[in-house]
């Protein structure tokens, strides 16, 4: 960006072309009030409090843009006093206790530098306020009608819940849907609160008035522990307890920016409910024990079942929650201490398909670009996902691109988030994205719009693809996917035509009994445009859902690969491990999750440690889930809460949360970030690290890795992507992208820049025919289910339903189409029993066009609704990832 010279009060500074006279003057260390300014929004001039004389005229410096040479005054006494004008005409319209939080108030602050006294604030008050929301207090007698909320609601979050309301010296802020606040389109992402200058908009309860512009003690900075997007957090510590949450204004993917998940639900920390002491099963009952007797268990039941049935009768679940040291460890002590590769994660039932099909077609298992690229993208094909929902701070900036230009196709059955501004909706049935992306490259193809240099020079498999594709026509496709011809040629020529595109997809794609051929389908899209590895495009980017779940894979939680996704059966990658570990690695594949729980129904797995993992609730066919657990003779579980899983367990472990340990998580764009320990854990609670390593030294074997520095920089030495990272270099630098081959050198953000990762350094376009998803709706059960994520809970809900979050969103919704509805004989809020071939769940009916009709979706935070209990076996061929985006159901009312 080119800089320009501006001259402030004699002194000469540079500032980007297009900065604010404000930004210059800040820049020459000049601190001006701007009670209507914030960096994150535009500029609104309204506060009239910055002001400044450029080349001789007076001007609000937050609305003047600099120009070469422009020589500004700030310090003269007629600008000091204009100022001064301009804060006292606001404060006098304020109550006199506007000014009693000069620690928390920004107006406050002012006036203190300013020496503008309460005896300023003339008004009495008496607006009233709102306190009907968990999270956000509103008191109008505070509100000076900046418009900071009001842009902050719609240039950062996208949500335009807020405006302002009423007239002149009565014009305050206020819900755009009118009513109160928490019935409002509000989605609690704390951007309001933060940005307030006043105290007109707090948080309720200790945390009134801290934000991220205001003083506090005891602030440690971590990273998010919900989903996979990785925002960077300060969190305020007050008396061993957390107060405040705070986004950090400098993080690299949220930029000051949180949900209502991050920022505000950490209730369940505190919770009456929080496991604080080790559980023991004596006489069929769970009963607290302590620590060494409960260690002395688990290592007694893991011998015994290695004597019984040697080291693959022992498998782990580790957790895509927990810390890559905590997974590290894990896959481990499965490995040296166990002596069997029966080690997995979540992953395995989310994005397994995502990780085998990237390195199919690129060579790598993660997202090919970094989230900053795809920002800049001019056309963004948003498949299978509701970021606004379920990544609410990428959802947010991906709606600010698209509002600032880019064109946008959304490839997804509802029409919720993205799709209501999309260029193009294409709403395909589910189960049939493989037509639907193989109709798409037939366009591209049919119209030139590829690049053929790319292609002959850096992929492979166009000559297997173009003889499929000739089968694959729009009006084949239409009648395949339900998508119109019309509407497929359109998306494909706005993708086509860009000049940097970019794909990013969720679970949509992946969650299918071909969910692998899927992502490779997809693929082809960006090869054929060459817009992976080169300046013309962003590639193809899945988002994680949960905080750690690349993490947990790329630390060889699996059962396949060992740390940095070398596979287990070549002698040289398990040479180079037992190089590092000192014992032999066993070279034979260990089971996935879905066969660890046919294994214990068979007899044959006879120890199963599941950590941070509630697959009583998450995992498909719930029922057939818990007969496997009651099936293994031990069951050890790691958890926060008696979860259902837990209530199954021989022996529960209380663990840390994310807010109480130290270690990393990789977020959706590779980047390692720092997780750092804010408060301690309650009562006896460990961290998953520290209880891994005491069973291991319970059963006499020394894991080494004392601390997770040790642990990271013990995988580093292993694993060849990751020899670069350390924490030391995270506290230095912040976010590293892996691959980060050396110490010395920078993380690699984009992939693939001079080849790809492949053996032959192409890329592999792929020919996988479209087949159909193995549960199809017939007379029986002639609705299709599809389930996902809602903005305020997350996955089985054990955090988010022990907090404010519950007030916001209380109970599980059917989301069915009013035709569906008039059919089955269902009213809007009536109870509903929903059934499928494997099993019943009760909710709560909501009628509306999000769903096509024919279709019905919920969520699955709430287990005791027990929709898991609906979904099949049906598995991704590949990966055997579940197929939860297609269950054929029926539905009634309750009677």
């Amino acid at each position: 960006m080119t800089g320009i010279a501006v001259e402030v009060d004699g002194t000469g500074v540079a500032v980007p072309e297009g900065a604010s006279l404000l930004a210059a003057v800040r820049a020459a260390g000049v601190e001006l009030p701007a009670l209507c300014s914030d960096d994150r929004l535009s500029p609104a001039g309204s506060c009239r409090t910055c002001l400044v004389r450029a080349d001789g005229r007076i001007a609000a410096a937050c609305v003047t843009p600099s120009s070469p040479g422009t020589r500004v005054d700030t310090a003269t006494e007629d600008l000091v006093q204009l100022r001064r004008d301009a804060v006292e005409v606001i404060v006098s319209a304020l109550p006199a206790r506007a000014l009693a939080d000069g620690d928390f108030s920004e107006l406050a602050q002012v006036c203190r530098s300013m020496g503008v006294g309460p005896e300023t604030a003339q008004a009495s008050g008496g607006r009233g306020g709102d306190d009907s929301h968990p999270y956000v207090h509103l008191d109008r007698d505070l509100c000076i009608a900046c418009g900071r909320c009001v842009r902050m609601c719609s240039e950062v979050q996208g949500t335009f819940a807020l405006t302002l309301v009423g007239r002149g010296a009565d014009t305050v802020v206020a819900p755009g849907t009118g009513g109160p606040w928490a019935e409002s389109d509000c989605v609690a992402c704390g951007g309001c609160v933060d940005t307030c200058p006043t105290g007109a908009i707090t948080q309720p309860g200790p945390a009134r008035g801290i934000t991220s512009a205001s003083p506090a003690t005891a602030r440690t900075r971590t990273t998010c522990g919900y989903c996979g997007v990785g925002c960077v957090l300060d969190v305020v510590a007050q008396d061993g307890d957390v107060a405040a949450v705070l986004p950090a204004r400098d993080g690299p993917v949220n930029h000051g920016h949180a949900c209502v998940k991050g920022r505000f639900a950490h209730g369940f920390r505190t919770s009456p409910e929080r496991l604080t002491r080790p559980l023991l099963r004596r006489g069929g009952t769970l009963e607290p024990v302590g620590w060494d007797e409960a260690l002395g268990h688990v290592a007694r039941g893991l011998r015994a079942a290695v004597d019984a049935g040697g080291p693959d009768a022992v498998a782990a679940i580790s957790s895509a929650r927990a810390t890559n040291e905590d997974n590290y460890l894990v896959q481990k002590f499965m490995r040296v201490v166990i002596g069997t590769n029966n080690v997995d994660n979540c992953s395995r039932l989310c994005h397994s398909p995502s990780a085998t099909g990237l390195t199919a077609s690129f060579g790598l298992s993660g997202g090919t670009d970094t989230f900053d690229d795809v920002e800049r993208a001019d056309c963004l094909l948003v498949v299978g996902a509701n970021p606004v929902e379920a990544h609410p701070v990428v959802g947010a900036r991906l709606l600010r691109r698209v509002l600032h230009g880019a064109g946008l196709v959304v490839a997804d059955p509802r029409a919720v988030g993205l799709a209501l501004h999309a260029d193009v909706h294409l709403r395909p049935r589910p189960g049939t994205n493989v037509a639907l992306f193989h109709g798409l490259s037939h366009v591209l193809l049919a119209e030139g719009l590829i690049d053929e240099d790319f292609l002959h020079e850096r992929a492979t498999g166009l000559v297997e693809l173009t003889g499929l594709l000739a089968d694959y026509s729009p009006d084949r496709v239409a009648g395949i996917t339900g998508v119109p011809a019309t509407d497929l040629v359109a998306a494909a020529r706005l993708y086509g035509g860009a000049e940097r595109p970019a794909i990013v997809y969720g679970l949509g794609v992946t969650e299918h009994l071909h969910g692998t051929d899927g992502v490779r389908s997809l693929a082809n899209l960006a090869i054929l445009r060459g817009a992976v590895g080169t300046d013309r495009g962003y590639g193809v980017n899945p988002l994680r859902g949960q905080n750690n779940v690349q993490g947990a894979s790329d630390m060889g939680a699996l059962p396949d690969l060992l740390p940095g996704y070398g596979k287990v059966t070549d002698p040289a990658v398990r040479a180079r491990a037992e190089d590092v570990w000192g014992v032999p690695v066993p070279a034979r594949l260990g089971l996935r999750i879905p066969d660890m729980f046919a294994a214990a129904r068979a007899g044959d797995l006879r120890a199963l440690w599941v950590i941070g993992e509630d697959v009583c609730a998450t995992d498909p066919d719930a029922n057939r889930v818990a007969q496997a657990l009651d099936a293994c003779p031990f069951v050890v579980c790691n958890e926060l809460f008696l979860s259902e899983t837990a209530r199954h367990a021989d022996v529960v472990l209380p663990v840390a949360s994310w807010l109480e340990k130290d270690g990393t998580f990789v977020n959706f764009d590779r980047r390692f970030q720092r997780v750092r320990p804010a408060v301690a854990p309650p009562g006896e609670s460990r961290t998953d690290f520290d209880i891994v390593r005491a069973v291991a030294t319970t059963m006499g074997v020394s894991l080494g890795c004392a601390t997770p520095a040790d642990a990271l920089a013990e995988c580093a030495r292993l694993a060849p992507v990751f020899a670069g990272l350390s924490h030391d270099r995270l506290d230095r630098e912040g976010a590293v992208p892996w691959p980060c081959r050396a110490p010395g050198r920078p993380g690699e953000a984009k992939l693939y820049l001079e080849r790809f990762a492949t053996l032959d350094g192409r890329a592999h376009l792929a020919a996988a025919p479209y087949l159909p998803p193995g549960e199809q709706p017939d007379d029986r059960y002639p609705l299709v289910l599809v389930t996902g994520r809602r903005w305020a809970h997350y996955n089985s809900g054990s955090m988010t339903r022990r907090g404010g979050n519950l007030a916001l969103d209380p109970v599980d919704f059917l989301d069915l189409h009013p035709d569906d509805a008039a059919r089955h004989e269902l009213r809007d809020g009536e109870r509903v029993t929903v059934e499928s071939r494997h099993g019943r769940a009760r909710l709560i009916a909501r009628v509306s066009e999000q769903t096509a009709p024919g279709q019905v979706f919920c969520s699955f935070h709430f287990p005791a609704s027990g929709v898991n209990r609906l979904t099949s076996d049906h598995a991704d061929t590949v990966t055997s990832c579940p197929e939860y985006k297609v269950t054929a159901v029926r539905v009634a009312a309750t009677p």
